[in-house]
């Protein structure tokens, strides 16, 4: 019996159906902005696995005729494609010639899930890394529809883009979610039936559903539950503070005080202090959003109980194109800190991005490297045998960069 060779010769026809498969089976995947995927051929002049790119400019109106003229400040942002990952499968000859097409199908497909997870969770970790504000508690589930339409209502108040509003929820929340009002949920159309992780549209949002948002283990603040008080500030050139000192840390020296990426607020109705909103981001108006922020780093409290958490953004009362809050952050002040949480994300303005750029061919071995020119995502499949060793070898890979404009998103947070 000859042995098939079809694996050898149709790698493209299976890098392709791999490559469907990757597409539905992954909404962060499927959704994310591709405008960056070929920036090497789009960039020649750039060279490297970094490109920077503008977001929105901010400006500043000023009253009356007579012009105040201002500079422009360039913000830029960069997306670095510095992950890869690759599934290698071994068969031997007699498997090829039994099994060959339940190989590609089953084992083969079983192959792109690792492989897909595996991208998807990494760009899902920007529900943590990105967004500065949030929407919950932590504590409370989030599970009505009232909750999501209460979380919209914040995220487009402090002013983000209201086009291309898409929402990533836990799929353990969905059942709850759909139980308040199941006639709302509908799916758009028949073609959107056949993706898993998509929910439908309501509130001119549209909603995904995710087995792989991260979850953010807090520091000994957010899980002691305690709260914080201002102590001083730390100020940039332009008056934005940039790092806070507190005091009444749950312990003292304590070198998990705060934790990366944990999520603050400040609380209403301190003593004889104003409450603080933020300001639009585009007037400068004030917003009935609460001031939030997140640390940039791990902070340890001191022997008096007291740390100094690096905050993000940097909140500026002073007027200017870059002022955020309605009023300065002074002692007295007091924040609470969100315990451990899984996260997700609402964002806007298609500024989720995403980068999975074709590889090289791996010459001698057959290779197929296919790029879906509608979302830009790029599989590599190569085979080959070793020699004398009745084996053949199949790997499938990528590589894939992603980064996302903070400013026009916000967090979900679910407890744990």
């Amino acid at each position: 019996m000859p042995v098939p060779n079809n694996i050898l010769q149709n790698v493209q026809t299976y890098n392709e159906a791999d490559l469907a498969y990757l597409q539905n089976y992954s909404c962060f995947i499927e959704t994310s902005n591709k405008k960056y995927r070929d920036f090497q051929k789009a960039n020649p002049a750039n060279l490297g696995d970094i490109i920077s790119f503008d977001k929105p400019p901010r400006f500043v109106a000023n009253d009356g005729l007579e012009v105040s003229f201002q500079g422009v400040e360039q913000r830029v942002q960069q997306l670095k494609v510095d992950k890869a990952r690759n599934v290698g499968i071994n068969v031997t000859a007699q498997q090829l010639i039994f099994n060959v097409d339940d190989y590609m199908d089953r084992f083969g497909r079983g192959a792109i899930q690792e492989l897909g997870a595996e991208i998807e969770s990494d760009i899902a970790t920007l529900c943590e890394t990105s967004p500065y504000r949030f929407y919950g508690n932590g504590v409370t589930p989030i599970s009505s529809f009232n909750q999501l339409g209460q979380m919209l209502a914040f995220f487009r108040n402090f002013g983000a883009s209201l086009h291309d509003t898409k929402a990533y929820l836990s799929d353990v929340a969905i059942p709850d979610i759909v139980g308040t009002g199941l006639n709302q949920f509908v799916p758009e159309s028949n073609e959107k039936l056949r993706n898993s992780w998509e929910l439908g549209a309501f509130s001119k949002c549209s909603w995904y559903t995710s087995n792989l948002l991260p979850e953010h283990t807090s520091g000994s603040e957010g899980q002691a539950g305690v709260t914080l008080t201002v102590v001083s500030t730390t100020v940039d050139a332009d008056g934005a503070v940039t790092a806070i000192e507190f005091s009444g840390t749950s312990a003292a020296s304590d070198a998990s005080s705060v934790a990366i990426h944990d999520r603050f607020q400040f609380q209403d109705n301190v003593a004889a202090l104003p409450n603080i909103r933020f300001r639009t981001f585009i007037g400068h108006k004030p917003s009935a959003s609460p001031v939030q922020f997140k640390s940039t780093a791990a902070a340890a409290s001191t022997g008096a109980s007291r740390v100094t958490v690096t905050i993000d953004p940097p909140l500026q009362a002073t007027a200017g194109r870059n002022q955020n809050t309605t009023q300065a952050i002074v002692a007295g002040m007091q924040v609470k800190v969100l315990p451990s949480h899984r996260v997700g994300m609402v964002q806007s303005g298609n500024q989720l991005y995403a980068a999975i750029p074709p590889l090289p061919d791996c010459d001698p071995f057959k290779t197929s490297v296919v790029t879906d020119q509608e979302t830009g995502c790029s599989l590599r499949l190569y085979t080959g045998a070793q020699f004398g060793q009745n084996l053949y070898g199949t790997v499938t890979d990528a590589i894939w960069g992603k980064t996302q404009v903070s400013d026009n998103a916000l967090a979900i947070i679910f407890p744990v």
